[in-house]
């Protein structure tokens, strides 16, 4: 398991380190542009494998884990931040691909739904390379790519992965003009409809790498805040630079810095 050492703050820096919901319509849009209702009542039930979640490093689902003490902390820091400011949307962004963003993810959306007064949503916009779904090991006969085609219901794509207060909306396999999608009438219904369902629900979106493509740099206006997600000896300075210039008008809650060494302490 790689470490992570959460930094919450505007300057990158390291430190130590209802089972399903039911709701009424609200209204978002179709292709063409139009108001149409968002209609589902309860989401579809999917039960998890422990062994699938340890081979992709998915600890936080076992809340009494000795690895997950991380994501609780990272936790405990996004929230403070979110509920200071009553912000609701998440975005998870990294500089490149493999620094580790959905793996953080999902573990952070997990940990949040052990907090007992919030509902975690999570939602996977990486739609050039969807790893949500197949990390948990979702079937994912409907999924995010049916809802935006326009062949499915919302209520029909949402999975609760048998953990409290944790709802999925998974994407199966890449989905063409991805840029073009995102920056679609319907992706911001659809964003808007999943924040405001619920007053306790925190919906986090795991983006595509900031500097691979203009996926989620266009989608960043739609989020109240972004972490952003540097990989160990993998992402440059220069990188990290670039992602700051590019978040510069986003609210940037912290940084991760993933594959870390782990640091010895005499106590704890």
């Amino acid at each position: 398991m790689d470490r992570i050492t959460p930094a919450i703050g505007k300057n990158l820096h390291q430190v130590s380190p209802s089972t399903s919901e039911t709701s009424q319509p609200a209204p978002t849009t179709d292709p063409s542009g139009a108001l149409v209702p968002f209609d589902y009542i309860q989401t579809t039930v999917v039960p998890l494998r422990p062994e699938h979640l340890e081979r992709h490093r998915i600890v936080a689902y076992n809340k009494n884990s000795n690895m997950s003490w991380a994501f609780d902390l990272l936790r405990t820091q996004v929230l403070q931040a979110m509920e200071e400011n009553g912000w609701r949307t998440l975005a998870i962004t990294s500089p490149t691909p493999e620094a580790g963003k959905t793996v953080l993810a999902i573990n952070l959306a997990m940990s949040i739904a052990h907090h007992t007064t919030k509902t975690a949503l999570l939602v996977d916009f990486d739609l050039r390379r969807p790893r949500v779904g197949a990390s948990l090991g979702l079937p994912m006969g409907k999924a995010m790519n049916e809802l935006l085609a326009g062949k499915a219901e919302l209520g029909e794509v949402l999975v609760n992965p048998t953990l409290p207060r944790f709802v999925v909306l998974p994407t199966r396999e890449p989905v063409p003009l991805s840029t073009e999608v995102l920056s679609s009438p319907k992706v911001t219904g659809l964003i808007g409809d999943l924040r405001d369902r619920y007053d306790s629900r925190i919906c986090i979106f795991d983006l595509p790498p900031l500097l691979s493509s203009d996926d989620a740099i266009t989608l960043m206006p739609k989020f109240d805040c972004v972490l952003l997600v540097v990989a160990n000896g993998q992402n440059s300075k220069k990188e990290i630079e670039d992602c700051l210039y590019h978040l510069g008008n986003a609210n940037l809650i912290g940084a991760v810095l993933n594959k870390a060494e782990p640091q010895k302490h005499s106590y704890y």
